[in-house]
This record gives C-alpha cells, structure tokens and sequence, in this order.
C-alpha cells in the first residue's frame, strides 16, 4: 500500500469497486440526497420523480436516483438510528470525496446536500399533530459525534440540558444548514429543536412491561428552555447524527419531520400516511426550486 492511500480495512470496497453496505458506485448518486428511514419510503418519493434511472438495494440501505422536474436528485433508506447515519453518510462522502481507484481522498471537496424526510414524536403540549417541522438544531444522546471530537456547534445548550436533566450523559448539539434553512423557511413549516435518541422505549418516555427509570426526567425535557428562551418540540433517532456529520464532512443537512404523535397529549394522528405523502410532496417541489 502507498503512502496516503486508505487501507482495505478502512476503506472497505466490494468486489465490483461500490461502496461496502451501500453497494453503490459514484455514478449512482446525486449531489441532493432525501434521506427516509424506512426502506419502504424511498420509493413513496420517488413515485414522484419524472423518471428512475438506478434502483439497487442491499440491507435496510434501499437507493433510488432520478430526475424530478428537472432536478437530478437520490433518495436512500438509512433504517433507524445514528449507527446507520455514520454508515450512510460516510459512504455517500467517500463516493463523492474519494478516489475509490486509487483510495486517495480527492483535493478538490464535493459538498452534497442532505435532506430528511421523516417521522417524529411531538414533545409539547400544544404543538399538532400532523405538523411539518424543520429541526434548527438536534440534541444527541446517542454519542456519535463524541468519537469524531463533536462538532463546529457551541455546545453550550447542551451543557445546560445536562445540568438540567441529572443523571443523562452530556448530550452533543449540532445545527441545520443555513442555506436549506432559508430554501425551507415557508408557512407551512413549523421550526424547533429536536432530541435525537438512542431508542423508541425508555429513551423516548415509553414503557410497556418494563419500569422507566427515566419517565419523570422525560417531562424535564419540555420544561427546558434554551439560552434563546426556545423549546425542545420533539423527539426522534437521526437528525443530530446527520446534522454533526454532515457539518465535520463539510456537507449541507436539513431535517424534515411530520409530527404523528404527541407525547405529552398521548395521541397519534388518526391518517399518518396523509401527513407523510403531503410532506414528501411539498416538499419535493421547494427541493427542485433549489
């Protein structure tokens, strides 16, 4: 192996030279990427696209490329939580920002543009169902962004979120891009600070048949307020590991969530699949504007 080249067993490369879990090729790919969790949602995207030019799938990592009203654009599965972020986003970096021939990184930067198109649970009260909401920032307790020395993000908040909630590990903080921030500054989008979580039960104030340790320090997530007087509105499992990475890859990333529940009221929209297609659909359109 030559000097500066990535070794075998980090840069892992299949036999036909894609990437190792996502199976693709740099050609595969746009430079706008939609990022769904569930497999089953890349194509509820991409049924809107004018045409497909590329579907392969391997795992949870499902990945249709095409072309909507002009705009080349991918979608990609990541499945649920940050472990698979980390695979995802670094796979799609180094398809763009490697030489996969020569295992060099390229001297010239390609940015590429993230976007999540997801689910998420509501953390206020008075927040309602089926609202789109843009997240400014997100709060990982899922320790990703500690093993890459966390992010450009003062940290600062997440500071006082520990102090406030005794007991939970320092979370990290990591912010949206301000350029998809303004592409996305409609009425139609509500904006808030999101807490991403290591999972869907106790982490999330859930029990079934086990006790919740953390029950009453999960409505002390809602009472928390921010150094600018904001909330923390809602919870899910992506946003602060994509958020963190896309900004430490020097990527642009910008989170999209329709609210189905309300953890506080303890309701669930009674039509989710209405709420998610009008947010693909709308959003689509501003991402083709772009």
């Amino acid at each position: 192996m030559e000097r500066n080249q990535l070794g075998p067993s980090e840069l892992i490369l299949n036999p036909d030279g894609s990437v190792y879990h996502l199976h693709l090729l740099p050609e595969d790919i746009a430079h706008t990427i939609i990022t769904v969790g569930d497999p089953d949602r890349v194509s509820e995207v991409s049924k809107h696209f004018d045409s497909i030019e590329f579907k392969k799938g391997h795992r949870e990592f499902v990945t249709h490329t095409g072309t909507y009203k002009g705009t080349r654009l991918t979608v990609i599965s990541t499945g649920i939580g940050t472990d698979n972020v980390d695979i995802v986003l670094h796979e799609l970096d180094a398809l763009v920002n490697i030489d996969l021939k020569t295992r060099r990184v390229k001297q010239d930067h390609t940015s590429l543009r993230f976007i999540r198109l997801g689910t998420s649970g509501a953390l206020q009260s008075d927040i309602d169902l089926g609202t789109w909401l843009v997240s400014l920032s997100a709060f990982g307790y899922d320790d990703l962004l500690h093993f890459y020395g966390s992010t450009s993000s003062d940290q600062t908040d997440a500071i006082r979120l520990q102090e406030h909630l005794e007991g939970l590990p320092l979370p990290y903080i990591a912010h949206a891009s301000d350029s998809l921030l303004a592409a996305f500054s409609s009425e139609k989008y509500r904006t808030g600070h999101t807490l991403t979580m290591p999972g869907f039960y106790a982490p999330q104030g859930r029990a079934l048949r086990l006790t919740n340790p953390t029950s009453e320090r999960f409505h002390r997530f809602a009472n928390f307020r921010l150094s600018d007087d904001s909330r923390l509105t809602n919870l899910e499992m992506e946003t602060a590991g994509i958020y963190g990475l896309a900004d430490i890859l020097g990527h642009d990333a910008l989170s999209i969530s329709a609210l189905l529940a309300n953890r506080m009221n303890g309701e669930f929209h009674p039509n989710p699949q209405s709420v998610v297609d009008e947010m693909i659909e709308h959003s689509l359109q501003i991402i083709a504007s772009m």
